[in-house]
């Protein structure tokens, strides 16, 4: 491999211009392709095997017409202190507005009148109107919106308490200044690291190209393939973090070339060829991680991991290309000031790296403890782990949907915001039973008689828990229900939904840890011709995912800091976060393993002694690692900032995890470990040897100063496997 990407190297920075032509081709031709193409809609959701699941389908197929998919909201009223929401003069203001919402859009199907669809509570305090949509929430036109929300304001004018839930007013997440900041802060820290502004710039403008690239293709792709709407906010996040990583690496590399005397054409052709070796592999273990995610078989999963996975392979090849070939057009701009002025060498002296790695190889068995200890200490809480997908009771308190929630808690009682639908797939005389059994059950307020269709053979009846939707109680109560009844009898709503969603996310959970850890093993067996390097690899992984999702249990669930990174509403966490974490830190936690164990494979395949090795792989890689680390802590912490309890969830999620990989296990569990295994580390049973193929990721081949690796040994092209 080494040879081959060797060659690709000099070709791109030969054929620099050509080189930056294509990508920015490709980048002008993805831009177009994404202003052309309709606006992105929320993706359709689907949980296929679940009894949810087959009960929507059901509906579709009986209740032909009925807008199972459209947005609806609901416009809480609240009657000033004293009065009644049934009072003549607040019955003729909702009236009005009843009058105005049907006529406010001609996306609108139905409104409901409270006074007679006994939507007012028994206190007569509060009242809402209920409206259905033809379109989705992400469908719906700004002027709609606009409408439903003038509405509210006006009525609110009057004196009644007004406020708006549902998901008629959901939009794409509002993005902050949270990014930006992340993407300065990777800037600054570049220059730091490379003490000049070029070679800095090159990492954020190729992340930059890579990213936009992947998010214009995703948005251009979006309808056709019912990406939805958040799709493309991974992928930004995802693309732009192992953009700046990967272009990091191979230009730190073509660095250490030049300052060993190498010409320019061939220190980025050996930069490719070891550096980009390196960034291929960690390129694999990430697709393969966000790929994977198809093992849980929800199609909007599957599809955010095959875009984002897209918009990595793009960093990879933008990495392999671009970057040499930008360093081309950079000239000796790429190296700082004082180097090339002959004032500072590379690597003249120890480092901090170097100075670390000696101190840890004194005392392993106390690194390894306390990192491992403390790893362990923070991964309590996740323990108490408790999973659900997100409501209005999730959104903060300054939310009008918020708001909406609690004076629906308050005037219907809590189990009212997630009321559960029972399809019941039989006769009248079948629903009529159903509708005895489930108000025979504990926790049950009301139950609705019964809505059949046209056709008579199925009915619809809802059920209003006496819990709140995210509560034990009311899990156990949809679990009652379906103990209950017969198999004819489906139980559905968002409610059972996210109870299905999340016991679907569990058992996937096993089976998806066991395929990305098991093909990454392998592939890490293939890069460091070692059983016990991969090994340890991935079970530092595990404890620093363990340990992520107890802090991200400390902040979301019990609040702890919650108001250091703007949590205002603590609940479950979400269903998809364990094992979206274990997909995407997975790939980025072998990036860190990759980048700074490669180095040492290095330098003992060209005979240095095991302790010595690690003191060459952190004296060449720790400070480029430490910034690639604090650069993606960076990019991820960006989107805390963001509105939507998702996106801010995952971004805190990931940005810690980066930070308990990065600088407690591979940074000190890592060296601690191969310093008590010693030679051991790098055992390969000789049988194995044999099978394993060699895709000499060190650059053996590369290893003589000649212009041509071929040059230094012809035999190299047969000896090793060609990607």
């Amino acid at each position: 491999m080494a040879t081959f990407l060797y060659k690709l190297g000099r070709s791109a920075y030969r054929r620099r211009r050509l080189v930056a032509l294509l990508w920015v081709a490709l980048l002008a031709l993805a831009g177009a392709g994404a202003a052309s193409a309709p606006a992105a809609t929320s993706s359709s959701f689907s949980i296929p095997g679940t009894e949810a699941q087959k009960a929507f389908d059901l509906l579709e197929q009986r209740f032909p017409g009925g807008n199972a998919d459209g947005a609806t909201a609901r416009v809480v009223f609240k009657a000033p202190e004293g009065q009644k929401m049934t009072d003549p003069a607040n019955k003729a203001k909702v009236q009005d507005v009843v009058g105005e919402l049907k006529s406010g859009s001609d996306q609108v199907a139905s409104v409901t009148d409270p006074y007679t669809a006994q939507a007012v509570s028994k206190d007569g305090s509060t009242a809402y109107v209920s409206v259905s949509y033809k379109l989705s929430g992400m469908e719906l036109s700004d002027e709609t919106r606009e409408a439903l929300q003038k509405t509210g304001h006006d009525a609110q004018g009057q004196g009644l308490t007004v406020e708006i839930g549902g998901d008629a007013l959901q939009t794409m997440p509002e993005t902050g200044a949270g990014e930006i900041v992340g993407v300065v802060i990777a800037g600054i820290v570049l220059v730091i690291t490379f003490g000049s502004l070029v070679a800095a710039g090159l990492p954020l403008l190729t992340a930059i190209i890579g990213v936009g690239i992947g998010v214009s293709s995703i948005t251009a792709l979006a309808n056709v393939l019912d990406l939805g709407s958040t799709t493309s906010t991974l992928a930004m996040m995802i693309g732009l973090a192992v953009g700046i990583d990967y272009a990091l690496f191979i230009v730190s590399r073509y660095r250490a070339e030049l300052a060993d005397g190498r010409e320019r054409e061939d220190a980025a052709g050996r930069a490719v060829g070891t550096a980009g070796s390196a960034v291929v592999f960690a390129g694999l273990t990430v697709v393969i991680a966000l790929v994977g995610l198809a093992v849980v078989n929800i199609p909007m999963l599957t599809k955010m991991g095959f875009a984002a996975a897209g918009t990595v392979v793009i960093a990879v090849l933008i990495a392999l290309t671009l970057i040499p070939a930008l360093l081309g057009f950079a000239g000796s701009k790429v190296v700082g000031r004082k180097e090339r002025k002959g004032l500072k060498k590379a690597d003249d002296k120890p480092n901090m790296g170097t100075r670390w790695a000696r101190f840890v190889i004194r005392r392993p068995v106390m690194v390894l403890l306390v990192g491992v200890l403390g790893l362990g200490a923070i991964a309590l809480p996740a323990a108490s782990l408790e999973m659900g997908l997100p409501d209005d009771g999730a959104k903060p308190a300054s939310a009008t949907e918020r708001r909406a929630y609690d004076l629906l808690s308050d005037g219907f009682g809590p189990g009212f915001n997630g009321p559960l639908m029972v399809v019941v797939d039989g006769d009248k005389a079948a629903a009529d039973s159903t509708v005895s059994t489930i108000k025979g059950l504990d926790g049950v307020v009301a139950v609705t008689p019964p809505t059949p269709n046209k056709a008579g053979d199925t009915s619809m009846i809802t059920v209003i828990p006496k819990d709140r939707p995210s509560s034990v109680e009311t899990e156990n109560l949809v679990h009652e229900i379906r103990a209950s009844t017969g198999d004819d009898v489906l139980v559905t709503g968002a409610t059972a939904m996210n109870i299905d969603f999340s016991q679907k996310m569990n058992d996937a959970l096993v089976p998806y840890l066991a395929l990305v850890v098991g093909l990454a093993f392998l592939l890490l067996m293939l890069v460091f011709r070692s059983v016990l390097v991969p090994l340890k690899a991935a079970l530092g992984f595990l404890l620093s995912v363990v340990a992520a999702l107890g802090a991200v249990v400390a902040v979301f669930q019990w609040g702890w800091l919650g108001s250091l990174f703007g949590v205002e509403q603590t609940g479950p966490i979400m269903s998809m976060m364990p094992i979206f974490m274990v997909g995407v830190v997975f790939g980025l936690a072998m990036d860190y393993e990759v980048f700074l164990v490669t180095r040492m494979r290095e330098a003992y395949v060209h005979g240095e002694r095991p302790g010595e090795t690690i003191v060459t792989g952190f004296r060449h890689s720790a400070r480029v690692v430490t910034a690639a680390a604090v650069i993606m802590i960076a990019v991820f912490s960006g989107f805390i900032g963001m509105t939507d309890q998702m996106i801010k969830m995952i971004g805190f999620g990931l940005a810690v995890a980066v930070l308990f990989d990065a600088f407690v296990v591979r940074m000190a569990i890592v060296p601690a470990v191969l310093a008590l295994l010693s030679h051991k580390a790098w055992w390969l049973p000789k049988w194995l040897d044999r099978i394993l193929p060699n895709v000499d990721v060190e650059g053996e081949a590369l290893a003589a100063p000649a212009d041509d690796p071929q040059d230094a040994d012809p035999d190299a092209d047969r000896r090793l496997v060609k990607v």
